[in-house]
């Protein structure tokens, strides 16, 4: 949406609130009025950040414009009004590029490649609570960082399939490899084996060495968590992110025929081991579809993302892109209520 010049003017408001725009199929829009700099923006969010706060609560994402965000630093800067506690990136899933003070690029998957809905680090035993992006460079075409809430998608997902991820949780099997995916030393920030064991045991991820040095993990992991802040259960993981059936057919075969069906860099079950049928984790895919929004990125735009409330994910784009990320509020899964607990092996009934 692109919003005219002469549009007219809000009503005055008091000094710390905020005046979201909500429109269908939009995240909520929040327009930052003109600020002499980046430190006279910086110190309207720290004044707004209660009210923004209130908002990411209620909408699970926020959209805020007008900003005079250009670089990593000044990202940084808004970051540190907004967020008050960074949280680590914890067993990396896909290539970023590290600007340092915690500051990564979105995503540095092609262009042509779109991302589908998940929550940050879902499989991890602590994750982000929130996370803030920020557009540098503006995509000449697509591009947007695309928002769905998962209050809604638990509530519309159909009841018996919820019943079973309540019930066992998913599970996530990782093959780690130089040549799809990450490798493990990449994933696990160490070229020490013993390093990487000592992690997958302090955090029940189940692991297992390969005879050509290879490594598959594979971690069981609740589907539904309830928000901490604000008590709402929410559909909370990525089955349909890294589900084998959601892949494009034709990337599938060439994955299979190279690695085979267990091979794959990523897989996802039922926390019992079992595969959902193609009608099942396509039932999942179209309530993301559902409840998907999307704005077009103009550059200084800020999204902040409740990771718990909302999952993201990216559309394929052409021209320039850089769209930078910041992770905070550090939650951990013991706090939210999972409907089953973390474990290395399948769901047994027991």
């Amino acid at each position: 949406m692109t919003l005219h010049a002469d549009a007219p003017a809000p009503a005055a408001l008091a000094p710390d609130t905020v005046d979201p725009v909500r429109e269908p199929g939009k995240p909520v829009v929040v327009h930052v009025p003109p600020t002499d700099g980046l430190d006279a923006a910086v110190a309207w969010l720290t004044a707004h950040r209660d009210a923004i706060q209130a908002e990411l609560h209620r909408s699970g994402a926020v959209l805020l414009r007008g900003l005079p965000v250009q670089d990593a630093a000044s990202f940084a800067a808004a970051r540190d009004a907004l967020i008050t506690r960074r949280a680590g990136y914890k067993e990396k899933a896909t290539p970023r590029t590290d600007f340092g003070e915690g500051v990564f690029s979105s995503t540095d998957l092609p262009a042509v490649q779109p991302i589908r809905l998940h929550n940050e680090n879902s499989y991890t035993l602590d994750f982000p609570g929130v996370l803030l992006f920020g557009c540098v460079t503006a995509p000449e075409e697509g591009g947007a960082t695309t928002v769905g809430d998962m209050r809604e998608a638990l509530r519309l997902l159909p009841p018996e399939l919820v019943a079973r991820f309540e019930e066992m949780g998913w599970l996530l099997v990782r093959n780690y490899s130089e040549l799809a995916g990450l490798p493990w030393y990449r994933t696990f920030a160490t070229e020490d084996k013993a390093v990487a064991e000592a992690y997958c045991a302090d955090n029940t991820v189940g692991f297992e060495w390969l005879g050509d040095d290879s490594l598959v993990t594979r971690q069981r992991r609740s589907a539904i968590v309830t928000h901490p802040v604000t008590g709402e259960r929410c559909w909370f993981n990525h089955f349909a992110f890294w589900n084998s059936r959601t892949l494009d057919p034709d990337v599938r075969d060439v994955l299979v025929d190279t690695y085979g069906e267990d091979g794959l860099p990523f897989n996802t079950y039922l926390g019992d081991g079992s595969r959902l049928t193609d009608e099942e984790v396509d039932a999942v895919n179209a309530v993301y579809d559902r409840v998907t929004v999307r704005e077009t990125w103009q550059q200084g735009d800020l999204m902040l993302v409740d990771n718990l409330l909302c999952a993201h994910g990216r559309e394929a784009f052409q021209g320039d892109r850089k769209i930078l990320v910041a992770m905070g509020e550090p939650v951990a899964l013991a706090d939210c209520a999972p409907t089953t607990q973390p474990s290395t092996t399948v769901f047994t009934g027991k």
